[in-house]
């Protein structure tokens, strides 16, 4: 059990719509199942850029507000790789000194969502950095075990990444691979989590990727990694020249989630394509329903993955199958500077912070 008189440094959420604040609080006790991470690398995701703000954008002028969800001050960060430091007296199969990896989107456990393995779509989560807090810490607790994993082979300052980039990239790709030789998917949007796509494109689907993007060094950089074509979204004739190469794409991932790019994305299917939005910009689009039936295209949503989806895409990465994607770090009290700086789009893969 850890020494709750010791205190743990956070980068807090105060207000909301305002920078984060450092504060200060017991670090917890690890009682029963429980673990306490010291806190080594954990990435900036734009769903914290949302939960800073207090809301997503719904679209006309609708907000859906998360003020529900916390009591603040709170503190932020999902993608979190540390070291055990404390175990409860019921906590299995693992040890002091472990590093691990953290699967943050933990439920309640006992709904039928949780029991059949979809905890991350639990109506009462207890995501870590979302409704428990967070990452961005010195230290962090988490309920049992199953929710550590390991990474060999996967450098720690990437690691954390994985479990909401990476996740979030390889659970919605996986949505699309009944159809992996059927040609190139499309990716739209080139974050953290759109980059991570790519990689796992280039080891899931028999083609490299087409992906769109509307930051010229970002095409650029996909194209150093391998990709088929890298589009401007405002370029009608480039997407004109990609249609008429390819006939269209079978499968598309928007990683962005805006009017505009699930407009392009729905777009450029074939005839039985599918569209996963997994980006949360938010706003709506409109797609004249006859063309469901008509073109047989489908739409579905990805949140996130599951811990086996997680375990999975572990394994994968660690046999080498995924190149790495930038990363650049910066010390825990730069959170609010990282937090701007993926507001304005001004990061090119994932930024990390180091307690």
């Amino acid at each position: 059990m850890s020494n709750n008189h010791e205190l743990m440094e956070r980068q807090s959420l105060v207000n909301y719509g305002a920078p984060l604040n450092q504060t200060k609080a017991p670090i917890p006790a690890a009682e029963g199942t429980e673990i306490i991470i010291a806190i080594r690398h954990c990435g900036v995701c734009h769903s914290d850029v949302h939960l800073q703000d207090g809301f997503f954008d719904l679209g006309n002028d609708r907000r859906f507000g998360v003020s529900a969800l916390h009591n603040l001050p709170f503190t932020l960060g999902h993608e979190i790789e540390g070291e055990v430091v404390a175990i409860g007296d019921r906590a299995e199969n693992v040890s002091l000194g472990d590093r691990r990896v953290v699967y943050p989107w933990i439920g309640c456990e006992v709904c039928e969502l949780c029991t059949s393995g979809l905890s991350h779509l639990c109506d009462e989560p207890r995501q870590i950095g979302v409704n428990v807090d967070g990452g961005f810490a010195t230290h962090v607790q988490v309920p049992h075990p199953k929710y550590l994993l390991e990474y060999d082979g996967i450098d720690a300052e990437h690691a954390g990444s994985f479990m909401c980039a990476g996740l979030t990239a390889y659970s919605a790709l996986k949505k699309l691979t009944r159809r992996t030789k059927e040609g190139p998917v499309l990716i739209v949007g080139l974050g953290g989590v759109g980059m991570m796509a790519l990689r796992f494109a280039q080891t899931l689907f028999a083609q490299p990727p087409i992906v769109a993007e509307i930051d010229p060094g970002k095409r650029k950089e996909a194209l150093s990694m391998g990709a088929l074509h890298a589009l401007d979204p405002g370029d009608r004739e480039a997407r004109k020249q990609i249609m008429g190469e390819t006939g269209g794409v079978f499968g598309a991932v928007d990683f962005v989630g805006n009017p505009k790019t699930a407009s392009l994305a729905i777009g450029m299917l074939k005839k039985g394509g599918k569209l996963v939005i997994a980006g949360l910009f938010g706003g709506e689009f409109t797609y004249p329903l006859p063309y469901f039936p008509f073109r047989s295209v489908a739409l579905e949503g990805s949140y996130v993955g599951s811990l086996q989806d997680a375990e999975e895409m572990l394994e994968l990465a660690r046999k080498g199958g995924i190149a790495p994607i930038p990363v650049n770090t910066r010390p825990l009290h730069q959170a609010s500077e990282a937090l701007d700086d993926l507001r304005h789009a001004r990061i090119v893969g994932r930024t990390v912070l180091v307690p």
